[in-house]
């Protein structure tokens, strides 16, 4: 007998595999028992573990909620004491801004977003206002005044709002704070009617850059107490979603986990040695394949022998 008729009769033999032992299986019954189940965990997993989807907050919407920290702000962006005003690169050169050891990384990027927190994001906007004589002789009395005479009487009303009870500017104490208090008033009262955002967006190249906006609210303490009651301020572990409901923040978690250990939870450059940090965790991701020791980790640990076994 040849080779090849033993391997034919070899294959003869074989069982029919209608002969083999079976039992029912409902598919249809198994898909829905899947479905069921898994939606049930999404929506408990959901329940307890999901992030928060706040509308965002506008202008016109601090406005109305905040209306002396409206004032507050606008007094400190004048006066040039507000965090964007000192902030330095992108927006301005108040400051050498985040460093690793010597290296000037903030400076070095350069100023590639010019804002003058004073003009651009309080006077600009009011001078679009048309029809109300007494902010036109404030503007007036602001432009006539030397820098020096500027920054005294935003300083000496922004002193005066500190002190007076719950900020509010009513109760602030007479000085010499020449047209700042119209000039804020007015500024308050612009945003709560919804027109500030438009104006401080309309000359950006991009209609939709909300830089200007972004940079007002969160020179405010408006922004950053509604952070912190959801557990979002850079102390805290919270995370929340992105405008809509997807894709959301989760992929931001290695970022964000750093802040909360030292050395970068007290240092005055953490941003910059985060940053650091995670090119190298990501330099060193990238180089797993090169890296002898570490590429040879998952052979060792075994796990593919679990899903995957040659026969």
């Amino acid at each position: 007998m040849t080779t090849a008729t033993r391997r034919r009769g070899r294959r003869d033999t074989t069982p029919d595999a209608h002969l083999f032992p079976t039992r029912s299986y409902d598919l249809v019954k198994e898909f829905v028992i899947a479905l069921v189940v898994l939606t049930a965990l999404t929506v408990l997993l959901a329940a307890v573990f999901s992030s928060p989807d706040r509308k965002a907050i506008t202008l016109q919407a601090w406005a109305r909620a905040a209306p002396s920290d409206v004032v507050a702000t606008a007094t400190a962006e004048l006066g040039g004491t507000s965090t964007s005003a000192s902030y330095g690169a992108p927006y301005n050169h108040a400051s050498e801004g985040q460093k690793i050891g010597p290296l000037a990384l903030q400076k070095w990027a350069g100023v590639r977003i010019p804002i003058d927190s004073a003009n651009d994001l309080v006077i600009k906007p009011l001078r679009s206002v048309r029809g109300d004589a007494v902010l036109t002789t404030a503007l007036n009395a602001w432009h006539g005044a030397a820098a020096a005479q500027q920054t005294a009487w935003a300083t000496a009303y922004s002193d005066a709002l500190a002190a007076a009870p719950d900020g509010d500017p009513t109760k602030a104490g007479a000085g010499d704070f020449g047209p700042v208090p119209v000039l804020a008033g007015k500024f308050r009262a612009l945003a709560a009617s919804g027109g500030l955002e438009s104006l401080l967006v309309r000359d950006s190249f991009y209609p939709s850059d909300q830089t200007k906006p972004l940079l007002l609210l969160a020179d405010g303490a408006y922004l950053e107490d509604q952070a912190r009651a959801e557990n979002l301020g850079g102390d805290q572990w919270g995370m929340m979603n992105e405008s809509g409901n997807y894709p959301g923040q989760p992929w931001m978690w290695l970022y964000t986990f750093w802040y909360q250990v030292k050395p970068f939870s007290t240092s005055g450059n953490a941003d910059a040695l985060v940053w650091a940090l995670m090119m190298i965790l990501t330099a060193a991701l990238v180089l797993v394949p090169f890296i002898p020791g570490l590429r040879s980790v998952p052979r060792h640990l075994g796990v593919h022998k679990l899903i995957w076994r040659r026969t």
